[in-house]
């Protein structure tokens, strides 16, 4: 069989997309997102698009998206559209914040402040803030960031079903706080930026790792204001190294290669498809993995909570 991948032709309205951070290159880690995102859009027959998320540019490593991209062309995943880049797309968040109106406000309040006046910590590890500012700035104080308002702690919770994980319900009053859309730092905030550029681009599945399952009912919530579309939710347990820490570039997580020969290619992918729970995907091309691939995510996707395959 071939080594060679032939381009897709999506036939349905199915539109997935990879959305990598350049803050290092793919390791075992992102490649498991990747995987499961490129093989969801395959099995549903859709659109999958890639979109790099240097929004905080600050963070963003010289270089890295380039190599993404590389890594995932050796891989034989090849974007169904241009690919996204968010550091050129400011003007869309500032104009989404102005759409928001008087559900956004100005803070004053510094990182000191937050910690010390926390009204706990939010699941993924960020303070809950209290509303300091939420009224209006104190006296002499002026805005260093935009926080945006979240239902009153009397409102109905935030609840959808995650089409791995199951149903998910998150009270944001209590459990996340008014959360930042423009950081102190000039940088617009994921949580914004991801909603934006979902709608977009006409995302209609998201299909990322576990550790932003707790940042779904926000964004949920933003979508609502912006009267854009909510998307379905799939977020694949991540990989974590012998301590129980998330693989990350952090925490030494050795990077995907960018060159070599199939087996090494498909080697990687095969890792990556263990993981996921796809068996043990043996396979002597590219080809080949994809053939194999594609039919056993859906198979693990007929089991979840959300299943609902094309036929």
């Amino acid at each position: 069989m071939s080594d060679t991948v032939r381009p897709f032709a999506p036939s349905s309205g199915y539109v997935g997309r990879f959305a990598p951070s350049p803050t290092g290159v793919l390791h075992a880690g992102s490649l498991v997102a990747a995987l499961a995102s490129y093989l969801d859009a395959r099995v549903y027959r859709g659109t999958w698009l890639v979109r790099i998320e240097d929004v905080d540019e600050g963070r963003a490593v010289p270089g890295a998206a380039e190599r993404i991209l590389a890594q995932l062309a050796w891989l034989g995943m090849h974007p169904d559209g241009e690919v996204v880049w968010q550091s050129r797309r400011k003007h869309l968040y500032r104009a989404a914040s102005e759409r928001l109106g008087r559900h956004v406000y100005g803070c004053g309040c510094n990182r000191r402040e937050i910690a010390d006046s926390r009204l706990g910590v939010a699941p993924d590890g960020a303070a809950i803030y209290p509303g300091t500012c939420r009224d209006g700035l104190a006296p002499g104080r002026s805005a260093r960031s935009l926080r945006l308002r979240v239902p009153e702690p009397g409102a109905d919770a935030i609840a959808f079903v995650d089409r791995f994980a199951g149903p998910v319900t998150q009270h944001l009053a209590r459990e996340s706080g008014d959360f930042v859309l423009l950081r102190a730092d000039g940088f617009w905030a994921y949580q914004l930026a991801v909603v934006v550029d979902d709608a977009d681009q006409g995302v209609t599945d998201v299909v990322r790792g576990a550790d932003l399952l707790d940042s779904t009912p926000r964004q949920i919530w933003l979508q609502t204001l912006l009267g854009v579309p909510t998307p379905r939710y799939l977020h694949v347990p991540v990989v974590r190294n012998a301590d129980g820490e998330k693989l990350s570039k952090q925490t030494g997580a050795p990077a995907v290669p960018t060159t070599g020969g199939a087996a090494d290619a498909v080697a990687a992918l095969a890792q990556a498809a263990g993981f996921l729970g796809l068996g043990d995907i043996r396979a002597g091309s590219l080809a080949a993995f994809w053939q194999a691939a594609v039919p056993a995510w859906a198979s693990l996707l007929a089991a979840r909570p959300g299943a609902a395959l094309p036929g």
